[in-house]
């Protein structure tokens, strides 16, 4: 999905989607450690550069993440069918933002151990920030340990700059 907004609230949004897309299946939790994610956006008229990120989790912040997700995702969207299609999870949704309803196909191979990927396709209508639809392609490994002054949940973006994903969410875990 890609929505016009700062590169921060796209990775937000990424990890909201991951999140939403595994919290209502009984799928393996994220290994804790740092997770490195490229996230590409393809808005149909432009391809974005991909972006990098890392995130540091452990097992009660990839929880919390996963009932956020699945809380928000309860309250906008009318619709979220999740199933496990040959070892993937499809999901199809269709959710409002503003007055937009936001329908979207995703699709996510892998396992939560090592490595997944998920492919999104979403169309607006009407549409969103003048975009009909979009296309999104997130990647994520897990690479090792945190690193040293990393806290679970603590996201470091390509220009170093470093969030805390629970912090912005209302800090469900300390």
């Amino acid at each position: 999905m890609r929505i016009h907004a700062p590169r921060p609230a796209i990775a937000a949004a990424a990890c909201f989607l991951l999140a939403s897309a595994a919290s209502a299946l009984d799928y393996p939790p994220r290994k804790p450690g740092l997770w490195e994610m490229s996230i590409q956006a393809d808005d149909g008229a432009s391809k974005t550069p991909a972006m990098q990120t890392q995130q540091c989790i452990d097992a009660a912040t990839d929880k919390a993440l996963r009932d956020m997700g699945s809380s928000t995702g309860q309250q906008a969207c009318s619709k979220q069918d999740m199933r496990t299609e040959g070892g993937r999870i499809v999901v199809d949704s269709v959710c409002k933002i503003g007055a937009t309803t936001v329908t979207t196909h995703s699709v996510v191979s892998g396992d939560m151990g090592n490595g997944y990927r998920m492919e999104s396709r979403s169309s607006y209508n009407p549409p969103l920030a003048g975009r009909k639809e979009g296309t999104a392609v997130i990647e994520a490994k897990w690479v090792g340990p945190c690193k040293a002054g990393q806290k679970p949940g603590d996201m470091m973006m390509p220009n170093g700059m470093k969030m805390n994903v629970l912090d912005m969410m209302g800090g469900k875990k300390k």
